[in-house]
C-alpha cells in the first residue's frame, strides 16, 4: 500500500497584509479538497507543515483546519515541523500513515504567514533552525554567507553563476501567476553590488537570497488501491529524508552530503538516475545551495556545479529544467509551504497540468526540500499514476 497525491491548493505567494494565516490555511485546504472531489467529511487524518518559530501568534495551530467545515471536527491533527523542510516533513509522515494503513483520505497543508514580523523579526525567528550553541547570534544570510566562502576558497568564485541562478529563477517565475516576484532581473543587476543590489552577507548580494513570504499549499493523498476513482493521481516512485548532525563544526560545508544521500536513496528506490529525471524543484533557499544541490543530485562533480547553469542544462528547455516555478528566490518561501508547493509544482509537470510552466514529456520529476544548513533533507522521485 502507498499514497498517491490526488488534489491541491494553492494560495498566491507573496505578502498577504489582508489575509490571516487561518484563511490562508482554509483557501489551500477547501481548494485541495475541492479538486479531489472529496467532501470535508472523507478526510481521515490531517497534517499541517508549519515552522512558526514565533512568526504567528497561533503556534498551536494543527487544528485551525478544522474550523473549515464541520465534517473536519474530530479527526485527527498533528503539526510537523523540520525547519525549512517543515511541508516535506508533513507529507511524509501523512504518507506513512497510508502505508501503515491508519488512514485512507488524507490532507497535507503547508503554511506560513511570514509578515506578521519585520525583516530583522524574521531573521532572528529563522535563526532557530541552526545550533544555538555554536551558531548563535548568526542568521541564515550570513550562514550560508560563510558556505559561500568555504566553496569559493575550495574550488573558486561562482558568482557569475549564483548571478545566472538569480537569472533564471526570476524569468521561470513570469510563466507563474502564483510567484511572488514575476520580475525579469538582468544578469549585470545581478552580478554587481549597486544600493538596489546590496550584499546581504559577502558573497551574498540581494538577489542570491530567497524572500520574506506569506502563503499555504495543500494536497489531498488517498490509498493507492482507490486513487483510480480520482480524475489525476500522481505516485511517489521514490522517496527519502536523510538528517544530518546539526553543527556545521561537525560537517563538510563546501559539500551538501546529507543532501546527496537524499538523492541517492531515493533514486536508488525509483530505479533511476539523475539522467532520468525530467524536471525538478529544489530548495534555492539562496543560490549558493542550488549551485551545490546540483552536485549532490549527481548533475555536476564537485566543484563543478556552476557548469549545470552556465552549460544551460537546467534552463528552460535544457536537459532537466530547475525551477521551473521559479523555486524559493521568486515564487517565494513561506517556511512550512514549501515543500507542499515544490510537490504541486512537481506532479502538476507529470500531469502535463502546469501550464505556461510546462516542460514537454515531464514523465518524471524530483523535489528536493531542505532544512536549515543542509541538516534535513527531503527528496521524492513523482511520476503520473496509471
Amino acid at each position: 500500500m502507498d499514497a498517491q497525491i490526488v488534489g491541491w491548493g494553492h494560495t498566491p505567494f507573496g505578502f498577504h497584509k489582508d489575509k490571516t494565516f487561518e484563511d490562508l490555511i482554509f483557501a489551500a485546504a477547501s481548494e485541495a479538497i475541492e479538486m479531489a472531489g472529496l467532501a470535508p467529511g472523507d478526510i481521515d487524518a490531517i497534517w499541517l507543515g508549519h515552522f512558526n518559530s514565533g512568526m504567528v501568534p497561533d503556534a498551536f495551530a494543527a487544528s485551525l483546519v478544522l474550523g473549515l467545515d464541520d465534517g473536519l471536527r474530530f479527526k485527527p491533527a498533528t503539526r510537523v515541523e523540520n525547519a525549512c523542510a517543515s511541508g516535506s516533513a508533513a507529507i511524509f509522515a501523512a504518507r506513512d500513515a497510508i502505508r501503515a494503513g491508519s488512514a485512507r483520505r488524507v490532507l497535507v497543508i503547508g503554511a506560513e504567514k511570514m509578515s506578521e514580523l519585520d525583516t530583522k523579526g524574521v531573521t532572528e525567528a529563522l535563526a532557530g533552525a541552526s545550533y544555538s550553541q555554536e551558531e548563535s547570534g548568526v542568521s541564515f544570510p550570513q550562514i550560508f554567507g560563510r558556505i559561500a566562502q568555504g566553496y569559493f576558497q575550495k574550488y573558486g568564485d561562482v558568482s557569475e553563476a549564483m548571478a545566472r541562478i538569480a537569472v533564471k529563477n526570476h524569468q521561470n517565475a513570469l510563466s507563474n501567476p502564483l510567484a511572488q516576484m514575476r520580475r525579469d532581473v538582468s544578469f549585470e543587476f545581478c552580478n554587481s553590488v549597486s544600493d538596489k543590489n546590496p550584499l546581504i552577507a559577502s558573497p551574498l548580494r540581494l538577489t542570491d537570497c530567497s524572500l520574506i513570504s506569506d502563503g499555504a499549499a495543500a494536497l489531498v493523498m488517498v490509498a493507492d488501491d482507490i486513487a483510480s476513482d480520482f480524475d489525476q493521481a500522481v505516485r511517489f516512485r521514490g522517496a527519502a529524508q536523510v538528517n544530518d548532525v546539526l553543527p556545521m563544526s561537525r560537517r563538510d560545508m563546501t559539500e551538501l552530503t546529507g543532501a546527496h544521500h537524499a538523492f541517492a536513496q531515493a533514486f536508488a528506490q525509483a530505479r533511476v538516475t539523475v539522467d532520468d529525471i525530467d524536471v525538478a524543484e529544489v530548495h534555492d533557499c539562496f543560490t549558493i545551495a542550488e549551485l551545490m544541490i546540483y552536485e549532490a543530485m549527481g548533475l555536476a562533480a564537485p566543484g563543478q556545479g556552476a557548469r549545470a547553469i552556465t552549460e544551460g542544462l537546467v534552463t528552460r528547455g535544457g536537459t532537466l529544467p530547475v525551477n521551473l516555478s521559479g523555486g524559493l528566490k521568486a515564487k517565494g518561501h513561506p517556511i512550512g509551504a514549501t515543500g507542499v508547493s515544490m510537490h504541486i509544482m512537481a506532479a502538476r509537470q507529470v500531469m502535463g497540468m502546469a501550464d505556461d510552466m510546462q516542460h514537454k514529456d515531464a514523465n518524471l520529476a524530483c523535489v528536493f526540500n531542505m532544512g536549515g544548513s543542509g541538516v534535513a533533507n527531503y527528496c521524492s522521485v513523482l511520476e503520473a499514476a496509471g
